[in-house]
């Protein structure tokens, strides 16, 4: 031992110290499907580095958070800035070492936010994944293309089929978030499905921001047709479902393939947004009531059964109430299966946001509850006319005793659900066949055949 002159020890120089523990990341995910694909990629791209996730875990069990974020409206942005601000108060605390935020919010407001919220580590866009593995001094392994480490029950996943749009809709930030529209080949879409099968998932949702949209950049031309019979091949997969389809130039085709594949659900999401069309000129939406209405009778004539849900804008600048009765009636002649009602958000960026937004917020969600009221009636009738009938029903979890499922013409979370009251012992992802026994507004209650 080596001592000074005033008898102490004398201590070698310090060594750059390792960690004694290992990093747990945990993943919170807000937004829409997309995102959650997203958040899915990337926990896939860390396990294969060796570090272990968690997806929104409940627990004080980790000691890096991400959060990916939505910053599609204001009630989103509301949501993930407050996550943000418990994440990074938890790391105030010691409870956390690393807060990491990635998404839409990040990608429109990073400049903003880096400055009001310096807590946060780093900060990343929406096409910044290898950034973000960067940051682990982890690498990005291309050959993990389509593995993802799935946050939905094992029996149903979301399949990206692209990303971006091209549409110019006057309300929609999403380009701004998002970039243009890149479609995913038919290859790797394919390669994906026979892993997403292998997982054990039984159902596929295709989403974009435009489906319709699919394959006009890689290939030259609209392609989802040939996309929807190429993943009808794949053994495992039993039923395929269609969410966001964009009205304008819609290819007839793809009906006509719902039609003749087994395996693709007689379900069509087509956000229509609005009807009048002083509303849908202003919206920039490239198309007329006319067009519309003659649309979803062609949609019909080919496909009697299929259920169509779209999804309307409320307090759009310049909506009066008599938009907002033809919206009703339009409702009433159509009567869709599914509809959703989103009031307006005033988005900078946007063309809309030049607009002068001169409803409250309490008179958006009056004109919400207007519609949905009419959308209610036609849902309850609609259900009313299933009792007695028998539907393939796709079982997603027990709950309070009793199982919850689906037909094909409900997707998750957002659509109808089957209530089944049996002693049998059902397991999430089975098909079982439901004799309808009760109708509710938006649900059903049956009993197996």
């Amino acid at each position: 031992m080596v001592f000074c002159e005033r008898n102490c020890l004398l201590l070698p120089p310090l060594m750059k110290s390792k960690k004694l523990h290992k990093d747990i990341v945990n993943i919170t995910t807000l937004g829409c499907s997309k995102n959650m694909v997203d958040s899915e990629v990337l926990s896939g791209q860390l396990l294969a580095n060796g570090i272990e996730v968690k997806h929104e875990s409940l627990k004080p069990d980790y000691n890096i958070s991400i959060i990916n974020t939505c910053g599609f409206i204001d009630k989103a942005k509301e949501e993930s800035i407050n996550t943000i601000l418990e994440h990074v108060a938890l790391k105030e605390e010691g409870l956390l070492e690393k807060v990491y935020v990635t998404g839409c919010l990040s990608e429109r407001y990073k400049g903003d936010l880096e400055s009001e919220i310096p807590g946060v580590d780093a900060w990343f866009g929406t096409m910044e994944l290898p950034n973000i593995l960067k940051a682990f001094e982890a690498d990005y392994k291309a050959e993990l293309v389509g593995e993802r480490l799935l946050s939905t029950p094992t029996h149903y996943a979301y399949l990206k089929i692209s990303e971006g749009c091209n549409r110019t809709c006057s309300f929609c930030a999403i380009p701004l978030m998002r970039g243009k529209h890149v479609s995913k080949s038919i290859e790797d879409l394919v390669q994906e499905a026979k892993l997403l099968a292998q997982k054990g998932v039984k159902e596929i949702m295709l989403i974009a921001q435009e489906l319709t949209y699919y394959g006009l950049d890689i290939y030259k031309e609209r392609k989802l047709a040939d996309l929807l019979n190429a993943l009808c091949e794949v053994d495992g997969i039993e039923w395929i479902r269609l969410h966001y389809a964009y009205p304008h130039k819609f290819p007839l085709e793809i009906i006509e393939v719902i039609k003749s594949q087994p395996k693709i659900c007689n379900y069509l999401d087509m956000p229509l947004q609005h009807i009048s069309d002083n509303m849908l000129h202003a919206m920039k939406r490239q198309i007329t009531r006319k067009e519309i209405v003659d649309l979803i009778y062609d949609i019909r004539k080919i496909l009697p059964d299929i259920c169509i849900r779209t999804t309307l804008i409320a307090g759009f600048p310049g909506e009066t109430q008599e938009d907002v009765d033809n919206l009703k009636s339009f409702l009433e002649e159509m009567r869709f299966d599914r509809v959703g009602v989103f009031t307006y958000s005033h988005e900078d960026g946007t063309s809309a946001y030049e607009l002068e937004d001169t409803l409250s917020q309490e008179e958006k969600e009056e004109r919400a509850q207007e519609i949905m009221g009419v959308q209610q009636d036609i849902s309850l009738a609609k259900n009313e006319e299933k009792i007695g009938t028998i539907f393939k029903v796709i079982i997603d979890k027990k709950e309070a005793g009793r199982y919850i499922g689906r037909t094909e013409f409900d997707s998750v979370e957002v659509d109808n659900e089957v209530i089944i009251k049996t002693n049998k012992r059902l397991v999430a992802g089975e098909f079982v066949q439901v004799k309808i026994t009760k109708a509710y507004d938006y649900d059903l209650e049956g009993e197996i055949v």
